[in-house]
């Protein structure tokens, strides 16, 4: 939270079995509810409880995770995202150049798609550089 919210602070709050969070940051006089927060801070929210799970899965896909959030969020949300790979496979799909920097200098490995003929390739891949076929012993 501190990269992403310098001196900010959440909590989770029971209301009679039913959750809520508040978030407290330098300056305002109170904290503020899931309701007054906005929609990319709500998404980083959930990304971090996500990314630092006590439990993590074996395999976590995020399919554009920047989305919403504000630009200056991405570099945190990358860290995040990295150090959750130290414990579960991170599959990341994204379109952000600003995403994909930070991923790349955080030493992610990187397989770029691109357009040929219709068709999904593997940048720098050519048709004979395919992993070749071979049948299974029996």
């Amino acid at each position: 939270m501190g990269r992403a919210f310098p001196g900010s602070s959440v909590r989770v709050t029971d209301h009679d079995g039913l959750f809520g969070i508040e978030l407290r940051q330098p300056g305002l006089l109170r904290p503020l509810t899931a309701s007054e927060l906005s929609d990319g801070t709500l998404r980083y929210l959930l990304w971090v409880a996500a990314l630092l799970s006590p439990r993590p899965p074996e395999l976590l896909v995020l399919n554009e995770p920047e989305t919403s959030l504000h630009p200056d969020l991405v570099e945190p949300l990358a860290e995040l995202i990295a150090g959750a790979a130290a414990n579960s496979q991170v599959v990341v799909v994204s379109h952000a150049p600003r995403l994909i920097a930070a991923l790349d200098g955080l030493g992610a490995s990187r397989i770029e798609l691109e357009k040929r003929s219709g068709e999904a390739a593997v940048v720098g891949q050519g048709p004979l550089d395919e992993p070749q076929w071979s049948w299974p012993k029996r």
